[in-house]
């Protein structure tokens, strides 16, 4: 298992952009897919978006086209780029690893969680 650390949220106006980090410990790090989610106040945790261990990537349709995940291994850092932030896009977000094989989109595929980091969108 990896612990993750999310950072980089915050308060943004409408429009805006913030870039979070996930950082992982441990060595084999390059092996997880790396998922982002987000939970809003009330509703119930959502994907966002997953980078798989050979790079490649799904989003949410809320969220295509304005966000961006990446990883650098060399770093055990996955970064989610967020633009055009929207007040829908409010909650905390999480980033979470996993070594299920296919795309895992749901939080059941996933053993290791960070802590969250708050994204507050103003409008």
């Amino acid at each position: 298992q990896v612990q993750l650390v999310e950072s980089g949220g915050g308060l943004v106006q409408a429009g805006g952009s913030l870039r979070l980090s996930c950082a992982a410990s441990g060595r084999t790090f390059s092996r997880y897919a790396v998922g982002w989610f987000r939970q809003a106040p009330g509703k119930e945790r959502e994907f966002v978006t997953v980078i798989r261990s050979g790079g490649s990537t799904v989003y949410a349709d809320s969220v295509k086209g304005r966000f961006t995940i990446s990883r650098d291994n060399a770093k055990n850092t996955v970064y989610l780029q967020m633009n055009s932030l929207k007040p829908e896009d409010t909650a905390v977000y999480y980033c979470a690893a996993t070594t299920t094989i296919g795309v895992p989109t749901t939080a059941g595929d996933y053993r290791s969680w960070g802590q969250g980091t708050q994204v507050t969108v103003s409008s």
